[in-house]
């Protein structure tokens, strides 16, 4: 059977890319995870991998033609591939059997293509793999936990059958548009099943007069181009290494993060060349004479290349490199967006919130009756949503050039909430319209959601304006960073209790809380942010003057 193979998302924003070199050619027969060609994008040079095995049979594009994003970018035939591992007895010693039940003609194997699952994701983290390869699974039945930068989201099955393969490890990066499993369902049309050929190097089989696979890549170093990801090669450059002369524990001899770094934690005083495995098939390749341009780094030579420094203590703890992914990646890009564009000030305010205490714990055990948690929070958010209405412009819109201000009709309140897997700010829609009940209820709603990483990706979208309550972990004022399109946010301090003068001159404990606004100084200035601080001021501090206008 002939398949398109779909050039998919390969960054943010990407939409095409330049083909700079074919690493195979029509008619080649090759493997799974096998590099096909080299793409540039407008920020790197990107290596893409056959995603089955099979024969190529067309190369839709020239050396140095544009290849458009979820277009074709070469055709592969995989049945071809299932009959010459079936009939070559070269490959019958490193391949299992195609399994039967995939040509009977009352089946077929599907691969299940991860879609889009939010605005502008591109690629996800696999977090947990719910089924196992062999497993029966039912149509909508969970079969994946995947987290994106926004959210931990649940892929269900779109078929029942039986799971023939899982394309990722846990914790590999999967990427949208690409296929995620492969699922064997009940087909009603022979005539188009799907048969893939599944190739697994078995290294008890492999000797050194075998002509499968060449001495070099099976002693761990690849002659001539080494398979690496664009990451790995860039870690390389700055550690000065050689890519094709460091022993690859990957796939095929591919070179992963984790080989560069454990040769740079090595000990220096050995010398000895750096292998992966010690399967008879490494250890009868490893006699092989390798050329002195192709030998293996030593420990010794990473260790000189990655310190370029004084030799390290021996006690000296060696550093530890972490990816930044999901949630936290998407905050480091939106902060690092909007200082850039933003040109923020900070306004902070002294609230006096005694009677407002006072008033909740009043409230608390009648919302307690119906399993509601009452909080500080749904105050302050009702108290701004009606200042907003006084100050619009706090809650509104500037476009990039900053020649036109949109007005929002809503008033949809963010809530920063610290998360295991980073910061989330998930926002109560309407909150002009609700009440201060139907606010609690929400707001504890969307706390659980998003310490349990379920948030919806509707309660993530639409923020108009932000509050965070980085009081209530500790700290008294903050500089806090606008939630961009946003125009305002605020940050709570703690809540203390404090001597303060009484109408009478008598010192008195109240409850006293700072809060410090940040606002976009392209539309608003010192002195609306001023006026619009005391109007909230106004209602927290006297919450009885809340109460005509509440809903």
């Amino acid at each position: 059977m002939q398949i398109d193979f779909i050039l998919p998302d390969i960054g943010e924003g990407i939409v095409e890319c330049e083909l700079v070199e074919w690493l195979v050619h029509e008619g080649d027969v090759i493997e799974e995870d096998q590099p096909v060609a080299d793409v540039m994008t407008d920020k790197a040079l990107v290596q893409i991998p056959a995603m089955h095995s099979g024969t190529v049979t067309r190369l839709y594009y020239q050396q140095g033609e544009i290849a458009k994003v979820h277009a074709p970018l070469f055709a592969l035939d995989i049945a071809d591939a299932a009959e010459q591992a079936a009939n070559d007895p070269a490959s019958t010693a490193t391949a299992t059997a195609i399994t039967p039940a995939t040509v009977n003609g009352a089946s077929r194997i599907k691969d299940f293509i991860l879609p889009d699952i939010g605005e502008g994701i591109v690629e996800t983290e696999l977090v947990e793999w719910l089924v196992k390869e062999g497993d029966l699974v039912e149509e909508d039945q969970p079969v994946a936990d995947v987290m994106t930068d926004k959210a931990l989201v649940q892929i269900p099955a779109m078929d029942s059958g039986r799971i023939v393969r899982l394309y990722y490890q846990q914790g590999d990066i999967a990427r949208v548009h690409s296929p995620l499993y492969a699922i064997e369902v009940s087909g009603e049309h022979p005539p188009h099943v799907h048969t893939i050929a599944q190739l697994k190097p078995q290294s008890s089989a492999v000797s050194a007069s075998t002509p499968a696979q060449p001495a070099a890549l099976q002693a761990g170093v690849i002659q001539g181009k080494a398979l690496a990801s664009p990451a790995v090669r860039r870690i390389a450059r700055e550690m000065n290494l050689d890519l094709s002369r460091v022993a690859g524990s990957g796939k095929n001899g591919r070179v992963l993060k984790e080989d560069l770094l454990r040769l740079q934690q090595a000990p220096a005083a050995s010398p000895a060349p750096v292998g992966t495995a010690t399967s008879p098939a490494t250890q009868t390749s490893s006699q092989v004479d390798t050329p002195v341009s192709q030998a293996p780094v030593s420990q010794a030579e990473v260790s000189q290349a990655a310190t370029k420094a004084a030799v390290p203590a021996a006690d000296q703890v060696a550093n530890r490199i972490e990816p930044i992914r999901g949630i936290r990646a998407a905050m480091a890009r939106q902060m690092q967006d909007s200082v850039s564009t933003i040109p923020h000030f900070t306004y902070s305010e002294e609230l006096d919130i005694t009677a407002l205490d006072n008033l909740r714990q009043q409230m608390k055990a009648r919302f307690e009756k119906d399993g509601v948690k009452l909080t500080m929070m749904p105050f302050f958010m009702k108290a701004l949503a009606l200042s907003i209405e006084a100050f619009p412009i706090l809650n509104s819109r500037v476009n990039p050039d900053c020649t036109e201000l949109t007005y929002l009709g809503d008033i949809n309140i963010g809530m920063a909430v610290d998360t295991p897997m980073g910061l989330m700010v998930p926002n109560i829609k309407q909150v002009q319209r609700r009440s201060l009940r139907e606010i609690a209820e929400e707001v504890g709603r969307l706390t659980q959601a998003a310490r349990a990483g379920r948030v919806s990706q509707d309660d993530l979208k639409g923020g108009t304006i932000t509050i965070s309550n980085v009081g209530a972990i500790g700290g008294i004022v903050a500089t806090p960073i606008i939630n961009k399109p946003e125009v305002a946010i605020v940050a709570l301090g703690r809540v203390q209790t404090l001597p303060r003068f009484g109408d009478q001159g008598q010192v008195e404990a109240r409850k006293i809380i700072h809060i410090s606004w940040s606002g976009d100084h392209r539309i608003i200035d010192g002195a609306t942010m001023a006026r619009f601080c005391n109007q909230w001021k106004s209602y927290l501090e006297d919450p009885v003057s809340m109460l005509s206008y509440l809903r």
